[in-house]
């Protein structure tokens, strides 16, 4: 009897909240330095518009170049981008790495991007620290 005494005061003390677990700082600082393009942006428009479910958002950002530190496209200062992404709006207790935010017309804000696959857009390479530095 006393182990299911302790069973109940063990389930009694454990919390029913949800659980939230992001990732380790240090696997961002990855992303980062792994970031094939790192520059420093404008935020010139900022689109969103529902996805392609319910709990999606499609953004669209007009960027101006105010600084390259690094380029694998030949971006170059001046020159307009545009990132596109999804967020995905998860449930309470969801647990794995916190969403990319969406930036505001005219924040000034470091990128850390990747080129899409046939397209001339970009995406953030960092999740949810694509644009902000550690």
């Amino acid at each position: 009897m006393k182990t299911i005494g302790r069973i109940l005061i063990g389930l009694a003390l454990f919390p029913l909240t949800p659980t939230f677990a992001e990732l380790p700082p240090s696997a961002y600082e990855q992303k980062q330095k792994a970031a094939p393009e790192k520059m420093d942006i404008q935020v010139m428009r900022v689109e969103v518009e529902p996805g392609g479910k319910p709990e999606d958002q499609m953004v669209r950002i007009t960027a101006i170049v105010d600084k390259v530190e690094r380029t694998d496209t030949g971006v170059k200062n001046g020159d307009f981008i545009t990132i596109a992404y999804t967020i995905i709006t998860r449930p309470a207790g969801w647990v794995g790495p916190g969403p990319v935010p969406i930036l505001n017309e005219k924040d000034k804000t470091v990128a850390y991007l990747q080129r899409v696959p046939n397209t001339g857009d970009y995406q953030p390479a960092a999740g949810a620290m694509s644009f902000q530095n550690f």
